[in-house]
């Protein structure tokens, strides 16, 4: 075997915070670590129609640290290209891949549907970046497997074991045995650490390279006594103000971790018991895949559980919206009512249709609960806007536009340093992705710092030895 045999190349979330795409080379076979659509700035989601860097057809199989988008979202355009290998995840994860999925599909074809009745895009005819049917194919190839045994990555002679990562249900830190013995730690997306619902992230172990997001590696989150604090006052003020409390959240992970705050805040008397309105397919299904996958619970989660069921986990006015009727319905509600409805960077999804009548009016509030990248609607408001463009018409924005950081699923810098200390040893090389310029430098500062060790920030299809 060649020195070179065994490489790392990053084929996306290098320098930029979506697009997880890492191809590892055994020198018996090759496989993806993830394979995520890009997205926000336009001219990243344009690589999304760029040709894959290698022939689909030549990759072996593909290992899922979890089933947000940015992670597993190019998964069917592979299988359309002519990828046919298996994909490999925790028992949750494909559960959740399979919606994301199916989901993802039947908004691009939607999404071109209406781009060719209204003739807005310059190719005639629009097309999906992939179909219901690319979708069906690829995820009739996931397979799931528990965490912590090894498993066998077919074609390429190298093991992956799949450790708990605390980020959403069946996120996964992935450590990756290769044929020469060498070890390869990718870290996923890191949870947080005494964080509802889920379990804290795991203990690594030991590797010779490092691949690892920096999301958030150059911020440190309000702790959850500040968080717990701040999201009191938010919704005072909108009980105060008569108004609606709308909060755009993504569908998996945030939308159930803020329910379990709710709960939390209801049970202690810190907030009134206001309706509480999911108004989102998707984050509906996940949350109650959330609740059936008990292996993923923490212990405070599990204690809630056996003392009162399912339902003392989410609030006590609770309801889910299944039909669009039923959605804009909710377009009567004058106040006292949360909202909570997706996409979390308001991207797209029903959120656009509350925001569109929500936002004009100063009696009501838009709580921004998670990351936002540069180009997004949400990434917008934060920044001050005061009009949003929302299906093609500038929308007045009258509203509180409200943040709360300490809700995300994402590591900070602290945490971040707190997992690499878990190392048994230091590694040869830790590798930083997943996040925009200035989290990857102040990230790559800290460890080099305090750490000593060597870091790179690759670029995209830099590939690096292990």
């Amino acid at each position: 075997m060649g020195e070179h045999a065994e490489r790392v190349t990053f084929l996306g979330a290098a320098g930029t915070v979506t697009g997880s795409r890492f191809l590892v080379e055994t020198g018996r076979g090759r496989f993806l670590v993830d394979c995520g659509q890009f997205q926000g700035l336009k001219e990243l989601r344009l690589r999304n129609w760029a040709p894959f860097p290698v022939e689909p057809r030549s990759i072996d199989a593909v290992v899922l640290t979890h089933a947000h988008l940015d992670h597993s979202g190019y998964l069917p355009r592979l299988a359309k290209d002519g990828f046919r290998g298996p994909v490999l995840g925790t028992a949750a994860t494909t559960v959740l891949t399979k919606i994301l999925l199916a989901d993802a599909a039947h908004l691009e074809e939607e999404n071109a549907d209406y781009a060719n009745r209204k003739r807005t895009s310059r190719h005639q005819p629009a097309l999906p970046l992939f179909t219901t049917e690319d979708a069906a194919r690829v995820c009739a190839e996931l397979q799931p497997y528990g965490y912590g045994r090894p498993v066998e990555i077919p074609g390429t002679g190298a093991r992956v074991t799949f450790l708990r990562a605390g980020h959403i249900p069946g996120s996964a830190i992935l450590v990756v045995e290769l044929p020469s013995g060498k070890k390869i730690v990718f870290s996923g997306d890191l949870g947080r650490y005494d964080y509802p619902i889920l379990r804290d992230p795991a203990v690594p172990g030991e590797a010779e390279l490092v691949v690892m997001e920096s999301t958030y590696g150059d911020k440190r989150h309000e702790d959850l006594a500040g968080t717990r604090r701040h999201l009191v006052e938010v919704i005072q003020r909108s009980v105060e103000r008569g108004g609606v409390l709308l909060i755009p959240s993504f569908a998996v992970g945030r939308t159930q971790t803020l329910l379990s705050f709710l709960r939390e805040l209801e049970d202690d008397g810190e907030i009134p018991i206001l309706p509480v309105v999911v108004d989102s397919p998707m984050a509906t299904e996940v949350s109650r895949v959330t609740l059936q996958h008990q292996e993923e619970h923490d212990e405070e989660t599990r204690e809630q559980t056996r003392r009162g069921g399912n339902r003392a986990v989410y609030p006590h006015r609770l309801r889910y919206t299944s039909s669009v009727a039923e959605s804009k319905e909710l377009n009567q509600v004058e106040g006292g009512m949360i909202l909570i409805s997706a996409s979390g960077m308001m991207t797209g999804g029903r959120i656009l249709h509350h925001a569109s009548l929500r936002l004009p009016d100063e009696r009501n509030t838009l709580l921004v609960v998670g990351y936002q990248a540069i180009g997004t609607r949400g990434r917008t408001l934060l920044d001050g806007a005061r009009e949003l463009k929302i299906f093609g018409q500038y929308v007045p924005v009258r509203a509180e536009i409200a943040q709360i950081d300490g809700l995300s699923a994402h590591a900070d810098s602290d945490e971040l340093l707190r997992w690499l200390g878990g190392l048994s040893r230091p590694p040869r090389l830790t590798c930083l992705v997943h996040g925009e310029p200035d989290s990857l430098a102040g990230l790559a500062e800290r460890i080099e710092q305090e750490k000593g060790w060597n870091v790179l920030i690759p670029e995209q299809e830099q590939s690096v030895p292990v």
